[in-house]
């Protein structure tokens, strides 16, 4: 969703590498480089898990910037600890960092309040010049 939200601007490649859709665990151990030890203590939807796929992104692309998205959308996949709209979010780059986030809605509402909020995130950290390069 984040790479589609970039792409609909024009010049985009100018300043986009790409991205990675690491859906399964196994996708976020060999596209990223996630620990197996985080997924299976801390599990996919975790603070660790998502700064874990931010640094892995970025050295696989090697780009200054990498963003990480990693949620449950819902409906399905709730816990009683984690419930649907539950989302971390961490950029790796000029500054590092996670957040995490509850939205609200169904699951295509979950998922473009994670992308838009990631992106903005972004956008916040490099026009304050944390990392224009």
């Amino acid at each position: 969703m984040i790479g589609s939200l970039v792409t609909r601007v024009p010049g985009a490649s100018e300043v986009f590498w790409g991205g990675a859709v690491s859906y399964c665990d196994t996708a976020k151990q060999r596209l990223l480089g996630v620990s197996a030890h985080n997924l299976q203590i801390h599990g996919a939807v975790s603070e660790q898990v998502a700064r874990e796929m931010a640094v892995g992104a970025r050295a696989l692309a090697g780009t200054v910037w990498a963003l990480a998205v990693t949620g449950i959308a819902g409906p399905g996949g709730a816990t009683p600890e984690k419930a649907a709209g539950s989302v971390w979010l961490a950029v790796a780059g000029g500054h590092a960092g996670t957040r995490f986030h509850q939205f609200d809605g169904d699951r295509e509402a979950v998922r473009m309040s994670a992308a838009r909020e990631a992106l903005e995130w972004l956008l916040r950290l490099t026009a304050r010049g944390k990392g224009n390069q």
